[in-house]
């Protein structure tokens, strides 16, 4: 190699070593993407359009939501998991694609742990045991006794197979020894419906969508999945209250971008999702929709997601739930 060959190598090399730095000094200089693995109109996408105008406020850019929902979440982690990583690619991520999808389904087009950058958590959405309010169990001692009394014949409700909500009641039979038979529903309205009509008697409900049926009466809560009691339903005792150890269960979400992003663009994004958790419109969903903020660090949220798969990776083993 003569020298010129080599200051150009030389030269070459120093701007790829640099480029990424500049690139996050620069950005954003366009809209980012925010991708939603779920349809328009659902919890997801309201919290997501709400915390992204927050957001919007200090990026000083235009964030646009883009709903890719299907295969359980899969098609919109795939879409983000091979975006290139500049910080123009963005999604809303849950229980499913972070903590599910790698024990449910076989193979995947993504690797959860290593193909995504984890830029911060958002919230945590409670989940409650409920049932018709004409059911013979009036409260959770009496339902337990029900259901032990009557193995297998107690039919639960779930939006589908491998739904937070079907877990979270697989979650409850490995805890309380009792069997329940899944009827699973395509979506969380005909479910909710079923239930509301006594068709079925009980199932999980997240807060977002049932809080309005459980204080119009429309169901009854027994019991809820936090580690504490939570002001919007204050008479509403906690499953470990009942005696029921290792049993939070709620749905949980945040936000991830393409794997190797640069550090200042993740770090930047984390500081203005911290900023937008406090954001006045975005407290006010939040308390409306009975969820929990979630605010920490790149760091903290990828750890709590790990330690969310390995807990629900034993639950759907012991269930034996497979999506494929």
């Amino acid at each position: 190699m003569d020298r010129r060959q080599f200051l150009a190598a030389a030269a070459a090399g120093s701007a790829a070593a640099v480029s990424p730095w500049a690139m996050a000094q620069e950005w954003p200089s366009g809209p980012v993407r925010w991708v939603v693995p779920y349809p328009p109109g659902g919890g997801t996408d309201v919290l997501a359009r709400t915390v992204a105008e927050a957001m919007r406020k200090t990026l000083n850019q235009t964030i646009v939501v883009d709903n890719r929902p299907g295969a359980s979440t899969n098609i919109g982690g795939q879409i983000v998991a091979s975006a290139k990583p500049d910080g123009y690619t963005i999604m809303s991520a849950d229980n499913a694609i972070l903590a599910f999808n790698e024990h449910l389904f076989s193979k995947l087009p993504f690797n959860p742990d290593k193909d995504f950058s984890y830029i911060g958590g958002i919230s945590r959405f409670p989940m409650a045991l409920v049932v018709n309010p004409a059911f013979a169990a009036k409260d959770f001692k009496e339902f337990l006794a029900y259901a032990k009394a009557h193995p297998g014949k107690l039919d639960y409700a779930s939006p589908g197979n491998g739904s937070p909500h079907h877990l979270a009641m697989e979650l409850f039979k490995n805890r309380t020894g009792t069997s329940l038979t899944h009827i699973p529903y395509k979506g969380a309205a005909p479910a909710v419906a079923d239930v509301m009509g006594g068709q079925v008697p009980c199932m999980f409900l997240d807060l977002p969508a049932g809080l309005p049926m459980i204080q119009s009466g429309k169901v009854r809560a027994l019991a809820i999945g936090t580690a504490k009691r939570i002001p919007t339903l204050p008479n509403v005792p906690t499953l470990a209250e009942l005696g029921v150890k290792d049993s939070e269960v709620y749905a949980f979400q945040g936000i991830l971008g393409p794997k190797a992003m640069p550090p200042a663009m993740v770090q930047r994004l984390n500081g203005d999702l911290q900023k937008a958790l406090k954001d006045p419109e975005v407290v006010k969903r939040m308390a409306d929709f009975g969820m929990e903020a979630l605010p920490g660090t790149p760091e903290q949220f990828h750890a709590m997601a790990r330690a969310e798969a390995k807990r629900w990776g034993e639950v759907i083993k012991a269930a034996g739930t497979k999506l494929d």
